[in-house]
């Protein structure tokens, strides 16, 4: 995400639940007694209601159903987790949307709603290690979240439709869930739009088809690589659809707002290219699809790493903001934050991979930009490694992050360094770090003791004096 961005700057049917529950794990028949409640939150420090204890979500499958004039949403999410405690009760986490139903098994269980939690009551215990599958119909008029930084996110109407952002919180807003980014899942996502309109999702494109009678058209996108909630997405409106499946390459799927194609086609031309670069330098790409999704700066103003498809306003769907959003597919969406106090993580490898492009291909070395940014007041603000609530996502977190992996490339030498890129990305690939995992995994990979470049680069006060 780039929330440092001029643009930025300026910046019901009712629902019903069905959980059916599979047998404990062993056998695969039958259901657990007793049992606990599972959390109604996991504790991140940040945001301490997001997520739930108790399960492990493996698969959503969201069938959606939008009227853009009236922003009416109907909803059905089947939710295929597996439970990681004898539970008597969990969480789901839903914004505004309305809740009329819950049944367990096919059975019906008690359900009650305070604020953005929905928990539910089956009527016989969920099993340790059961899967168990809920199916969840809601509606509604579906609102957008505003941060503690005064973001807007969520759900966020536009001139010809919606789109959908979530980082942080804001998923929530259009479907229930285990919304914290440690509970990552693979992703089914079917949209269901007035004919004339276009639904974009992440992945791939498994179908396009009428519906309704041919009044409406049904998009249905698969991911079948792990994402966190808040990197989910749909987007819907007027949209200038380009394809691409080059041989041997990634399938690229780019919807740009008809009302900004022309002037948005020499960005997207150049996909192609930046993703070979950044394989180069970051390893595989992780993901089996690729692509944009461009919106009018009037109904967006900053972009966001939306998993294999990164929303961009017009105003910013340039090449830096290409590199940044791509670059987020290795750093931050295939290896996602424990907690929220370690988005550095992802934004501090977005942020450096444009000091490598401009080394690459605008003769601007990154001791260039390290200059720059170690001015910057605004940088020395807080560490990058303790954001605070209102700021999480401050200069300090992309400037001084970004100053960080260059003092480590400075420290252990261009082949060390480059190769921690890779390794860092596979090492946790599709998977979940901290600040620590990180520390001790550059140490651990160069042989050096790197304490005194913690202390004063990541984790200390103020601007040291000039290097």
């Amino acid at each position: 995400m780039d929330q440092r961005s001029p643009l930025r700057a300026l910046a019901p049917v009712a629902a019903f639940l069905v959980l059916t529950v599979s047998a404990c794990a062993g056998s695969g028949e039958g259901t657990g007694t007793g049992g606990t409640p599972g959390a109604g939150g996991l504790s991140d420090p940040y945001f301490p209601g997001l997520g739930n204890g108790g399960y492990d979500v493996q698969h959503y499958d969201l069938a959606l159903d939008y009227e853009p004039k009236p922003n009416r949403l109907s909803g059905t999410a089947t939710i295929t987790a597996r439970a990681t405690q004898d539970l008597s009760a969990f969480n789901l986490d839903l914004h505004g949307l309305a809740v009329d139903g819950v049944t367990v098994n096919g059975v019906p269980a008690e359900s009650g709603r305070a604020g953005d939690e929905l928990t539910v009551r089956p009527r016989e215990a969920i099993g340790d290690g059961s899967t168990f599958r809920t199916v969840v119909r809601y509606s509604g008029s579906p609102r957008s979240v505003t941060d503690p930084d005064g973001s807007e996110e969520g759900w966020l109407r536009t001139e010809d439709g919606a789109i959908a952002l979530g980082e942080p919180q804001g998923s929530m807003a259009w479907f229930p869930g285990n919304h914290h980014p440690s509970d990552k899942a693979a992703y089914d996502i079917t949209v269901t739009v007035p004919k004339g309109l276009t639904a974009v999702s992440n992945g791939e494109l498994r179908s396009q088809r009428p519906a309704a009678g041919g009044s409406r058209t049904a998009f249905a996108w698969h991911s079948p690589e792990p994402m966190s909630s808040y990197l989910a997405t749909v987007g819907i409106g007027e949209y200038d659809v380009r394809t691409s499946r080059p041989a041997g390459g990634i399938p690229e799927f780019t919807a740009v707002d008809r009302t900004v194609a022309a002037r948005s086609e020499k960005v997207r031309a150049r996909i192609p290219e930046v993703l070979e670069w950044a394989q180069k330098n970051f390893g595989p790409y992780p993901f089996s699809s690729t692509g944009a999704i461009v919106e009018r700066a009037d109904d967006v103003d900053y972009a966001l790493e939306t998993q294999t498809r990164p929303v961009y306003p017009a105003g910013a769907f340039n090449e830096e903001f290409l590199v940044h959003e791509l670059a987020h597919q290795w750093y931050g969406n295939s290896v996602s934050p424990k907690e929220w106090k370690d988005v550095w993580l992802n934004e501090a490898f977005a942020t450096y991979a444009e000091w490598l492009y401009d080394e690459d291909f605008r003769g601007v070395p990154a001791q260039e930009r390290f200059e720059k940014e170690f001015e910057d007041d605004g940088n020395w603000a807080f560490p990058p490694s303790a954001p605070p609530k209102d700021d999480l996502l401050g200069a300090p977190v992309y400037g001084r992050g970004a100053m960080v992996l260059h003092k480590i490339r400075q420290t252990v030498g261009d082949d060390a360094f480059f190769g921690l890129l890779k390794s860092w990305a596979q090492k946790h690939r599709h998977g979940n770090a901290s600040t620590e995992d990180f520390t001790a995994h550059v140490e651990e990979r160069s042989g050096e003791d790197l304490t005194e470049l913690w202390e004063v680069w990541l984790h200390g006060d103020g601007r040291p004096a000039k290097p």
